[in-house]
């Protein structure tokens, strides 16, 4: 199944390659360069993938003033379905055409799944503002994209749990809805903000995440920082404590570059086949 999803992502993306390219830019208001893939398998295809995802009691529940969200690396544990369109991300095939799409160069994948996985979201769940941490776990290549792919059927704008992308102050954001069968690519890089916005429909948003990496810093100069959380613009007082503590736990990435934390990544990259 995984070969057939490689091929069905290539295609897509072939088709409105030109599009994508055009459309990977970044919007007057903001810095980030994004775009979003709409329709991105055949719908039954998609379905399929959406089915097969865990229940949220499988999965680990992130809860803090942050964020609030399940996710897992543990895709051995899942329908192998889950595991097929992941790691279809991560396919060279895959790697290269979306590199040549957005003009990264020197494009790594994420064997491990440092910095992907699956999550879902419940009413009440968000995630604030942030900037991804700017490094692999090896502190080695630059996180230089993320590939987002939302696969919750029937799932409208007004439910919340959009990706929101912000201008360098975090004050202003463009919205973009997490539609089923959508894949969204955004740059990452040090002016980045990010954040999902609060889940007020019933169900679940389902997303699937990879990241990709490289050698060359995206900022033009060297940098190095953890995931830097800021709170949304209504939110005075958090905002000065989120912005302590993303200080604080940036300053002890300086002290010990491989974090105190206990990694959590995919731990059957070595066994996986191809």
């Amino acid at each position: 199944m995984r070969e057939k999803l490689v091929e069905l992502i290539l295609e897509r993306l072939d088709r409105d390659a030109e599009k994508i390219r055009s459309e990977f830019g970044a919007d007057d208001s903001i810095k980030t360069h994004y775009c979003a893939i709409d329709a991105l398998l055949p719908d039954d295809l998609a379905q399929q993938i959406s089915d097969a995802f865990p229940a949220n009691e499988k999965m680990r529940l992130l809860d803090s003033f942050r964020e609030k969200k399940y996710t897992s690396k543990s895709l051995d544990q899942f329908d192998p379905l889950i595991a097929d369109i992941t790691f279809a991300f991560q396919d060279e095939r895959v790697i290269e055409k979306v590199a040549e799409l957005t003009g990264i160069k020197d494009a790594v994948g994420d064997p491990h799944l440092y910095a992907g996985g699956i999550s879902a979201m419940a009413p009440g769940h968000f995630l604030n503002p942030h900037l991804d941490n700017s490094h692999d776990g090896e502190q080695k290549n630059y996180r230089v994209l993320n590939l987002l792919y939302y696969i919750t059927p029937d799932w409208k704008p007004e439910n919340g749990g959009n990706l929101e992308l912000w201008d360098e102050d975090v004050t202003h954001s463009v919205e973009i809805p997490s539609l089923f069968n959508r894949l969204v690519l955004m740059a990452t890089n040090d002016k980045s903000w990010h954040s999902v916005n609060e889940v007020k429909a019933d169900g679940t948003r389902r997303c699937i995440s990879n990241y990709y990496f490289s050698p060359h810093s995206p900022n033009g100069y060297e940098t190095t920082h953890v995931t830097y959380f800021m709170a949304r613009p209504e939110q005075k007082v958090r905002r000065i404590f989120t912005r302590i503590d993303s200080d604080l736990r940036t300053a002890l990435r300086k002290v010990k570059r491989s974090g105190f934390a206990k990694k959590d990544v995919y731990e059957g990259a070595e066994n996986r086949k191809p």
